[in-house]
């Protein structure tokens, strides 16, 4: 386990934590959740999660310090519901900014999240069936258009207060004061709670507004960013990233401002630069150094490279090389059978 993680499960609550200086590691540790993040902003990296298994539903918590995309899917047949709390700015759920009053839902979708830096989210994942069988039970007809989408829903803010209180649930299991044993009445009792709010939620729920502009500026930016990370050996420019997909140099870093909270460039070097980081750590031949694998994602002035490489996640591109051979070394010798 690399040094930079933290992780301890409680197999008598159902709950399991984590914390993590690194981002691909962080979201490693989401459980079954298939989910991709970059971080986008640059600076050392924070992470904590936290998980609470239930018979029918998990609940979680989330925290993370720099601003980071999400993309994905929770799993197949999965829905989740979850709130923001807190964060230096507005989180973009699918090319939409997202107020801290709202309610995010992902139904069997993909997930696209821009997260801001000092970000927490709360939530619950379970599965379709059962929303659809307490849709049924209680005669509550779901927001439309709700199926495979990812949303963000409006709802009365007592109803929302009510849902957020139930998900602080997991907070009294963390650390030392977290019970030896949670009861099966004790998990049956929390589990009432989650779903009751649920329920509460599901009637008044509404589509917050998802005008034809945000759609619009989402496609642009998806295709912007389709062309410019789809090879590094093919030389493009923002010019001609502009041209491809019809827009302005203003009218493209207004899209990324919006549907991403960060410009073009911004965007594509901290993408660019978590790729790299990503072939580093899984880099196990000595013949394939650091530059060999910058050029391959675009960068092609080494001195320039490391400098950005170093601002973006606080440490040189040679020290996560150096640190991932040696966890690659002691697994090795953790995995050697013993004469």
């Amino acid at each position: 386990m690399s040094l930079s993680q933290t992780h301890s499960a409680d197999v008598s609550t159902g709950l399991v934590q984590t914390t993590s200086t690194d981002v691909d590691e962080h979201c490693a540790k989401l459980g079954g959740w298939r989910l991709t993040y970059d971080q986008i902003s640059a600076g050392a990296f924070r992470g904590s999660f936290s998980r609470l298994s239930l018979p029918q539903l998990d609940v979680f918590h989330e925290v993370t310090s720099q601003r980071v995309r999400q993309h994905g899917e929770l799993g197949r047949d999965c829905c989740g519901f979850a709130v923001p709390c807190g964060g230096d700015g507005t989180v973009k759920v699918n090319g939409s900014g997202v107020t801290h009053n709202a309610l995010i839902v992902s139904f069997d979708a993909e997930v696209d999240i821009c997260t801001p830096p000092g970000f927490a989210l709360r939530g619950v994942t379970l599965s379709v069936q059962l929303i659809d069988e307490i849709a049924d039970e209680l005669a509550i007809e779901l927001p439309r258009d709700l199926r495979h989408r990812m949303r963000a829903l409006s709802a009365p803010a007592d109803v929302l207060a009510r849902f957020r209180a139930a998900l602080t649930i997991i907070d009294g299991l963390h650390g030392a004061e977290a019970e030896p044993t949670l009861s099966a009445a004790s998990r049956g009792a929390l589990q009432h709670s989650l779903l009751l709010a649920i329920t509460d939620l599901l009637p008044d729920a509404r589509p917050c507004d998802d005008t034809r502009s945000s759609a619009a500026r989402k496609r642009i930016v998806d295709r912007a960013c389709e062309l410019m990370l789809a090879s590094a050996d093919q030389s493009i420019s923002l010019l001609d990233v502009c041209k491809a997909v019809g827009a302005s140099r203003r009218k493209l870093s207004y899209c990324f401002q919006d549907v991403l909270g960060t410009s073009p460039l911004t965007y594509w070097r901290a993408v660019r630069l978590n790729r790299v980081r990503r072939d580093l750590k899984s880099s196990h031949d000595p013949r394939d150094g650091i530059y060999d694998i910058a050029v391959r994602h675009g960068f092609w002035h080494f001195s320039q490279f490391s400098l950005d490489y170093k601002r973006h996640f606080a440490e040189l591109p040679s020290e996560t090389l150096r640190r991932a051979r040696m966890d690659a070394s002691a697994r090795l010798r953790q995995n050697s059978p013993r004469h």
